[in-house]
């Protein structure tokens, strides 16, 4: 930043905390507020709830902070909710790469001179395959949740499932 420009954004944002308030808002160029976006409110993509998780691949951006903070665990239940999270990560990852592998397996199918059905067969043949063991690692995972938690942390854990908020 140039040297001038300090002193201009010092004078700028004097008195207003991180710069709330200085964008162009509907109530003018130097208005206090307007909605969300404005520089006041929640921003969008935050989640909307102010617990500051977000959205992401398990139904929130950080699923085992997430769920340390809303069911309420104990070093021992995050330590070994970390290992399950992690070997679910895993599969899930697995996963996607069958998922492109079959997705070119069914291009080169249709990219031949004539249609060649046992290879899109064997594309279909893999997809279900990697279906059959997300859900298989999904019910392994969730089993091994179970046993970790206590009855009023399953409600809980129930309850985030049932409403969206975490997505399995």
């Amino acid at each position: 930043m140039h040297p001038a420009m300090v002193s201009w954004w010092h004078a700028r944002h004097a008195g207003r905390g991180d710069g709330e308030g200085t964008s162009c808002s509907p109530r003018g160029w130097h208005g206090q507020g307007g909605g969300p976006g404005w520089g006041g409110g929640p921003q969008a993509g935050d989640g909307g709830d102010g617990d500051g998780f977000g959205g992401g691949a398990f139904g929130v951006r950080r699923p085992l902070r997430f769920l340390a903070y809303k069911l309420e665990l104990d070093e021992r239940q995050v330590a070994e909710l970390a290992r399950v999270l992690d070997e679910l990560k895993t599969e899930r990852a697995q996963g996607e790469v069958d998922r492109r592998r079959s997705l070119t397996a069914f291009a080169d199918s249709v990219g031949v001179e004539t249609f060649d059905e046992a290879r899109a067969k064997e594309a279909g043949a893999l997809r279900v395959a990697t279906a059959e063991r997300l859900r298989d690692a999904v019910t392994k995972a969730l089993g091994r949740i179970h046993a970790l938690l206590d009855a009023d942390q399953r409600e809980r854990f129930a309850y985030l499932i049932r409403t969206g908020a975490l997505a399995i």
